[in-house]
């Protein structure tokens, strides 16, 4: 797999999507914007995000909002639902925690918080691994899911293994470590402009939608990198 290729065609595609496309571009924050507030109960642009995962060239209009909702929220459910063993792991060593601190003793002693403190810290640092491990999986469940459009073939295992190992178990891995890397410089870039007043936050808003079709496109192109839609 050419990942020079990947990024760049990922990229040429977000930005012949947005830019000169101001109306799409700001109706796109916007949706983003209800999505958030709304704490995803109104995933109009999630539904947007899956129509670009389905691998639809050009980018799509952003139209039909039955259609975008509904798509919302199954992608909103496959989230969750592959989001449950870091929850568990999180609730299990939060749990331990919890009730470490409420059985100490001597509460203005810190070694009686050690315990509450070593299990919430080794709690979060499975999650992640727990977290890193899914997602190897849970990445392309949401393409297969845009590309067929059944939400149960998005946990069709079976079939999602069949395809990375298509793919190529190592090319997968290394396009899942490319985004990472990529999300981390995004991460940095963002938090940068952040600290510019008032500007930062706006600037920001517009280029998430930029990173969201990117890493949406970049997914359904590794997808596709190999015959069949499914």
């Amino acid at each position: 797999m050419n990942y020079g290729s990947l990024i760049s065609g990922s990229a040429g595609y977000a930005r012949d999507a947005l830019w000169g496309k101001w109306g799409r571009w700001v109706l796109l924050v916007l949706l983003s914007l209800v999505q958030t507030f709304t704490l995803f109960l109104i995933p109009f642009y999630n539904g947007y995000i899956v129509r670009v995962l389905a691998g639809r060239t050009p980018a799509p209009e952003v139209d039909d909002w039955g259609r975008l909702f509904i798509d919302g929220w199954k992608l909103n459910i496959i989230n969750l639902i592959y989001l449950i063993p870091v929850i568990v792991v999180l609730a299990v060593f939060g749990g331990i925690a919890a009730i470490s601190a409420i059985a100490a003793r001597g509460l203005d002693n810190p070694d009686v918080w050690a315990s509450a403190v070593a299990a919430a810290v080794t709690g979060i640092a499975i999650a992640a691994v727990v977290r890193a491990v899914i997602s190897f999986v849970s990445l392309i469940a949401v393409v297969r899911f845009a590309h067929t459009g059944s939400l149960l073939q998005a946990f069709n295992l079976g079939a999602i293994f069949s395809r990375i190992g298509r793919i190529g178990w190592g090319a997968w891995i290394a396009v899942v470590v490319v985004l990472l890397l990529i999300g981390l410089a995004y991460t940095a870039a963002t938090a940068l402009i952040a600290s510019l007043p008032v500007l930062g936050w706006v600037v920001n808003l517009f280029i998430g939608v930029v990173y969201g079709i990117f890493r949406a496109r970049y997914l359904a192109a590794a997808y596709e990198s190999v015959p069949g839609t499914a």
